[in-house]
């Protein structure tokens, strides 16, 4: 598709009783894919969504839009349904990788020690779950109560939150990295990613690295601190600091 606008603003949105920001193309408000109007919670997520416009050439790049589909995803899908938002995002902790560690006897399983179980520890300390360790890849389920805590704490997160937790935590294969990529620093965020990817970064220590694998793991990494820095835009007091 041809770039059809020149001009790319934000301004408030003047509709409605709550507060918000619209980006705007030649003055026109952008909508969702769905059709609903696009109001986003923070001047600075606005104008992130309106880089995206702005960045583009000539020829429109969809794909280039990452802030703008989680945006859609929070008014399209998230905000319609909370509920089954909130099922979707608890599979994730019901299968987290972190726990799923190798046999004891296997040196993979000390590499899983040393770097998911201080982790796993934090996201436990954090949101007041115990999660069931498995050795082995045969699912066993958590325990109700860490679902039932983990349901509650998902629940209270807002529409642009969920968004982006989905993005981290289908990303990490982990709802407790994405929980707390969420709160987490960049610095934080790049740590969450490398524990995430620990068992592929094994199996590329013993086989070697590809092109294809280097490329895909760019790729996921960068979509996984995309998305860590939507939900901190989103967030109302920390956003426009």
């Amino acid at each position: 598709m041809k770039r059809f606008y020149k001009q790319v603003t934000t301004a408030p949105d003047g509709m409605g009783d709550g507060a918000g920001w619209r980006v705007l193309l030649d003055g026109r408000a952008i909508r969702t894919v769905a059709g609903r109007a696009q109001i986003l919670p923070t001047a600075a997520l606005a104008e992130a969504l309106a880089g995206e416009w702005r960045d583009q050439g000539e020829e429109i790049d969809a794909q280039a839009f990452v802030y703008r589909d989680m945006a859609d995803y929070a008014l399209d899908v998230v905000a319609p349904d909370r509920e089954a938002a909130v099922s979707a995002l608890l599979r994730y902790g019901e299968t987290d990788t972190l726990c799923y560690r190798a046999d004891p006897e296997e040196p993979l399983y000390r590499r899983q020690q040393e770097l998911w179980e201080p982790v796993l520890a934090r996201a436990e300390a954090a949101f007041g779950v115990r999660f069931r360790r498995v050795s082995g890849i045969i699912h066993r389920p958590q325990p109700p109560e860490t679902l039932a805590a983990l349901a509650a704490h998902l629940a209270g997160l807002d529409d642009f939150t969920l968004a982006a937790l989905r993005n981290l935590a289908s990303l990490a294969a982990s709802l407790s990295l994405g929980l707390l990529a969420l709160e987490a620093a960049p610095d934080g965020v790049e740590a969450l990613w490398d524990t995430a990817n620990l068992e592929e970064d094994w199996q590329a220590e013993l086989w070697g690295k590809d092109y294809e694998y280097i490329e895909l793991r760019a790729r996921r990494r960068e979509a996984f601190h995309a998305a860590a820095r939507f939900a901190a835009l989103a967030r109302p007091l920390r956003a426009d600091a």
